[in-house]
């Protein structure tokens, strides 16, 4: 857990819910700044261990930062750290941004993720269990509780849940297959919560450099992209933030592509 200075906040200000802000320059942490411009109260988990397995390792001191900047920015912030294999982390993770941040959660924006690559050959038993574990089935429970805790008022569609997704599937089988059964997940919610007023959508953000591209890697999606760029963390959370606002109400159960026009 990690404290940061909090400004006075309005009460009014509503309160999102954010998964996977363990660096400062992910997709995550781009949403976490946008919200928090746009008025939001912000609570975000991270989880450090997984970022010291990846090849780019942990950066320490990161979600310190991040809270540090939301903080700047008018909002009210709570980092928590969770590992989200536990069955048990999400009500966790509610229990403490409702009690830290002293309100009910309004969105909930589903950024992590375990990705490690391999194929239809060479992925183990235990890779494909922690895929699912991650990506598929904290998600559901963190939909769950998302739901079993949201109230609005009658006539009202005031709830948002934004999932991320991805659509790789060669050499990526454990992550892509994991990614698929959350996009089914969340879209069921658009019509299984639809009578609490609540919205759900699952965003593709296409190529988005966060450190992990090789460069012939990157190369070849720029070549591939009618923009002639990667996407950035900042382009994911514009769209994000207009789903969570009042303003994107009417978009619901949709699978949306954010991706300039790449490639498949």
């Amino acid at each position: 857990m990690t404290t940061t200075p909090q400004p006075s906040a309005a009460p009014s200000r509503p309160i999102a819910l954010i998964t996977g802000v363990g660096r400062s320059i992910g997709i995550g942490a781009g949403i976490a700044r946008r919200l928090a411009a746009s008025g939001w109260d912000v609570a975000f988990t991270y989880w450090t261990p997984y970022d010291r397995r990846m090849e780019w390792g942990a950066e320490p001191g990161a979600a310190a930062s991040v809270a540090q900047e939301l903080a700047e920015a008018g909002a009210r912030t709570a980092a928590i750290e969770a590992d989200l294999t536990d069955p048990d982390a999400p009500a966790r993770i509610f229990d403490e941004a409702e009690q830290r941040l002293g309100g009910p959660v309004t969105a909930l924006v589903l950024s992590h993720a375990e990705s490690v690559d391999s194929g239809l050959l060479d992925t183990t038993v235990e890779a494909f269990d922690r895929h699912f574990a991650v990506n598929s089935r904290a998600s559901w429970l963190l939909i769950r509780e998302y739901g079993l805790r949201f109230r609005s008022a009658p006539g009202t569609a005031t709830g948002r849940i934004v999932a991320l997704t991805s659509d790789h599937t060669v050499g990526n089988l454990p992550y892509g297959a994991s990614k698929g059964a959350l996009d089914r997940i969340t879209l069921a919610a658009a019509h299984e919560l639809a009578h609490l007023g609540v919205t759900a959508n699952v965003v593709n953000p296409g190529p988005v450099d966060t450190g992990w591209m090789s460069d012939d890697l990157r190369e070849a999606l720029v070549r591939g992209t009618p923009l002639g760029r990667l996407g950035t963390p900042r382009d994911t959370a514009h769209l994000v933030d207009f789903l969570c606002s009042p303003e994107g109400q009417w978009i619901n159960g949709q699978l949306l592509k954010s991706n300039g026009g790449a490639a498949a």
